[in-house]
């Protein structure tokens, strides 16, 4: 679904993503790993066409990614981001959230995409909440909203920008949860996060960046529980240091 061929992309003289090669496949979750500074959101943002890249291809779907072509806009309907800052609109409730896209940008009749999305919201657990403004929720919740939204929009694929590194740890299983429940139902999905447990249940891949390059990539378990480059298992022993446990 999702093909990366030799991605290059700088900021100025300060080189970012140095010749990234990746394939998702249709229900594939790939979790990115890595330390901060290595380039894992910025490549989130070039397959969403919300940054662009100097060298190489971007394909979903066999269709290139060009944030300056005619058909961006059709493209990020096929694939949704989740942020890690929830991007929710702070002066619409979680159901007018979640019906903003189908309504403005996919033109749906709005009856039908307020069903869609209450069904949603009943989906990630805040159907009691959907008239309540993001003000009123908490982080987790909020996070699960801005899940509901992406999925209004029928995607192909989600990408996740560390989607509970912004919440306190006890708000951070309601979220994968849902992600979780999203991944045994097959939607394609690229992870970013510092979750390894979560990495290591859901996963079918995991790719380590450092510096720009993917140094590592290959089954969670392996990847997480054997890593071979000596990047990765500094990385990983910083990470169980701080108290974040990969299981054998």
């Amino acid at each position: 679904m999702i093909e990366i061929k030799g991605v290059h992309k700088s900021f100025g003289n300060v080189a970012v993503l140095e010749g990234i090669d990746l394939s998702v496949q249709s229900g594939e979750v790939v979790c990115l790993i890595g330390p901060s500074g290595s380039g894992k959101s910025t490549l989130l943002r070039c397959i969403n066409g919300l940054e662009s890249y100097e060298q190489g291809d971007i394909l979903v779907s066999g269709e290139r990614v060009d944030r300056h072509g005619k058909t961006i806009h059709q493209l990020r309907t096929q694939v949704a981001m989740v942020f890690q800052r929830f991007n929710l609109f702070p002066h619409r409730t979680a159901l007018q959230n979640v019906t903003e896209g189908p309504i403005y940008v996919k033109k749906q009749n709005p009856q039908q995409a307020r069903e869609r999305a209450e069904a949603l919201l009943e989906k990630v657990g805040l159907a009691h909440r959907m008239h309540a403004y993001p003000d009123e929720l908490s982080g987790g919740q909020q996070q699960r909203v801005a899940i509901a939204r992406a999925l209004a929009m029928d995607p192909q694929a989600i990408l996740f920008d560390e989607p509970t590194s912004a919440l306190d740890p006890e708000l951070v299983g309601e979220v994968l949860a849902v992600m979780r429940k999203l991944a045994d139902e097959g939607m394609t999905m690229i992870v970013v996060t510092h979750e390894m447990g979560f990495a290591q249940d859901v996963a079918d891949k995991v790719c380590f960046l450092h510096s720009g390059k993917i140094v590592e990539a290959g089954p969670a378990k392996q990847v997480l529980s054997a890593p071979r480059h000596p990047r990765t298992q500094d990385f990983l022993k910083r990470l169980l240091n701080q108290g974040t446990e990969v299981q054998a």
